[in-house]
């Protein structure tokens, strides 16, 4: 998938309105274990929240940006204060379809 258009983040960003963080990023920052939970995490969702905090290495955006690249095929719909929401589509069965 190529980069998401404004119209399908601001979708997106609707959808997680409602979500709760799952994962948190401490004061060790990205670590392996945090890309496995979230890893872990989209087998259940396509959405999903990361609150990374106050003592964590890096600004918000970086760790986004971070997490993006080290997941692969993940991106950051959304870094609003210290909330990450990441999207990954499902590949064989995708629930949320993003406009056009």
């Amino acid at each position: 998938m190529t980069e998401l258009t404004s119209k399908q983040r601001a979708h997106l960003r609707s959808l997680a309105n409602r979500l709760k963080p799952l994962v948190h990023i401490g004061h060790a920052g990205v670590t392996e274990a945090a890309l496995q939970s979230i890893n872990e995490a989209f087998h259940t969702r396509e959405l999903l929240k990361v609150k990374v905090s106050e003592n964590a290495p890096e600004e918000p955006r970086a760790t986004a940006d971070a997490l993006a690249a080290s997941l692969g095929d993940v991106h950051v719909a959304q870094t609003i204060g210290r909330t990450i929401v990441l999207y990954r589509a499902d590949p064989d069965e995708p629930e949320i379809r993003l406009p056009q």
